[in-house]
């Protein structure tokens, strides 16, 4: 078990501290998982209350001794209710705020009503942006532990060409790479902020199965096994000369990288060949456009600019009508963090060190979709290879 390092939680909260100040925020208080893991490094139930000066408090409902084993804050204390928190923070010489942030992204609004109200009826902003902010920015211990993840990711996908074959259900094929990836490590869970966005280690479909669009924010969605949970892999059988995809997502020790391959039993119709050697034409441009100081809008802007000029503005990131407005997605402790290569993000500029998995796609309905992923770390000089698959076209 990987225990996150006192220094590293010291230099988070720290860099979140010097975002307050700038969104003129008194105090933070987080709940919610991913969140409490990257600033604790644990998951236990409570509240990190962060103040804009001074050390942070780690006030514990269930389970205490396990969160004490686990963070490396100073301040873990236990508490049984929102209405402790104001003597709690007397004790450590801390006084109640008067401009409280939380996620109001995430937290429900009952809950953040009672943390609001224990705390005299302070203001309550939103502090998400400050969170994710501080998130995107990735220190070298995360990732190496990202490096470890697409070593997982890599595993699958050399399994694929030892398991796959003609009449196998895409659900077969899925269960053979989660058995991979769960005996490498896998933690079997990958977290998404966005509300009701789920997912379930990534997609693995084939054919025209890959084309069919669903309700979640992906350019692929596939028929899933029944409507409850209506994306991913279903009871398709995998025939020659159609493409598979395997869209998986890599969690070790607690943080994500997202890789997308594309196989088949034969070859492929021309058009997908061709297609799918576009879609690394784009992928290569983003490597070299993709610089410190550029624009996460600016850059979606471009790519879309280039896969219209090659002919695919009714296919690229879904079928005609379905087609979502992003390219790429920020990984860490969530699959959806900061930066969005999207439309819109016209001010917020790629930085060194941000993470995210890029994925131009094509669909043809019908016939099947075709396109690549990787994980990038944002360098001086471009992007560069977090996940490092063999990026060929394979074709068994």
């Amino acid at each position: 078990m990987r225990i996150t390092p006192k220094t590293e939680l010291e230099n988070r909260i720290s860099r979140l501290q010097s975002e307050m100040a700038v969104h003129r925020i008194d105090a933070i208080l987080m709940v919610q998982n991913a969140d409490l893991f990257y600033f604790t490094g644990s998951i236990q139930q409570g509240a990190l209350y962060v103040p804009l000066q001074g050390e942070s408090l780690y006030l514990v409902r269930k389970d205490f001794a396990r969160a004490r084993m686990e963070s490396g804050l100073k301040n873990v204390v236990p508490f049984r209710s929102p209405k402790d928190i104001p003597g709690q923070l007397g004790e450590f010489g801390l006084t109640l705020p008067e401009a409280l942030g939380m996620e109001l992204d995430v937290i429900p609004y009952s809950v953040m009503q009672r943390f609001q109200q224990a705390l005299g009826g302070c203001q309550v902003s939103d502090a998400t942006p400050a969170i994710r902010t501080v998130r995107a920015i990735k220190s070298n211990y995360e990732i190496a532990i990202m490096k470890d993840a697409a070593l997982i990711v890599d595993k699958v996908c050399r399994r694929v060409k030892e398991v796959l074959r003609e009449g196998m259900t895409d659900l077969e094929l899925a269960a053979e790479l989660e058995f991979v990836a769960r005996k490498s490590g896998h933690q079997g869970l990958v977290r998404m902020r966005g509300f009701n966005n789920e997912l379930f280690y990534g997609h693995v479909f084939s054919g025209p199965d890959s084309a069919v669009p669903t309700y979640s924010d992906t350019p692929l969605g596939g028929m899933g096994l029944n409507p409850s949970f209506a994306q991913g892999a279903s009871y398709k059988t995998i025939r020659r000369n159609e493409p598979v995809t395997v869209d998986f997502v890599g969690v070790f020790d607690g943080y994500i990288v997202d890789q997308t391959r594309i196989f088949s039993l034969g070859e492929l119709p021309d058009n997908l060949v061709q297609a799918y050697d576009d879609m690394c034409a784009i992928q290569n441009f983003a490597q070299k456009a993709a610089l410190p100081g550029t624009t996460w809008g600016g850059l979606y802007d471009a790519c879309l600019a280039k896969a219209i000029d090659l002919g695919y503005r009714d296919h690229f990131m879904g079928s005609k009508g379905a087609q979502v407005s992003f390219i790429g997605h920020g990984t860490g402790v969530e699959l959806d963090e900061y930066p969005f290569i999207a439309r819109g993000f016209d001010t917020q500029e790629l930085q060194e060190d941000m993470t995210f998995a890029f994925e131009p796609k094509v669909v043809f309905p019908g016939l099947g979709a075709v396109g690549i992923e990787n994980t990038f770390r944002v360098a001086a000089d471009g992007l560069k290879h977090l996940t490092f698959s063999d990026q060929a076209l394979i074709q068994l």
